[in-house]
């Protein structure tokens, strides 16, 4: 089972995986790939995770984790 604070988590290791930088899309399938199980014992987050992982990228700006828009090319997430 994953949490809504699960997800931060786990768009750094897709980022990660990806060399440090992917689209949102790279970002969704490896979630997808690698957690389905546990995204579809997580309840309501089930049916709101990619809206979520938007989120998550969010906090993870404030926390100077990953770059900001501006500092990044257009769709792309990247890690400091």
């Amino acid at each position: 089972m994953l949490y809504k604070k699960d997800l931060q988590k786990l768009v750094v290791e897709a980022l990660e995986k990806n060399n440090g930088s992917a689209s949102i899309v790279l970002v969704a399938k490896y979630i997808w790939v690698n957690y389905q199980k546990e995204l579809e014992c997580s309840g309501d987050l089930f049916y709101t995770w990619q809206y979520d992982i938007r989120w998550a990228k969010e906090e993870l700006i404030k926390h100077g984790i990953i770059k900001t828009t501006k500092l990044s090319k257009r769709g792309i997430w990247e890690l400091k």
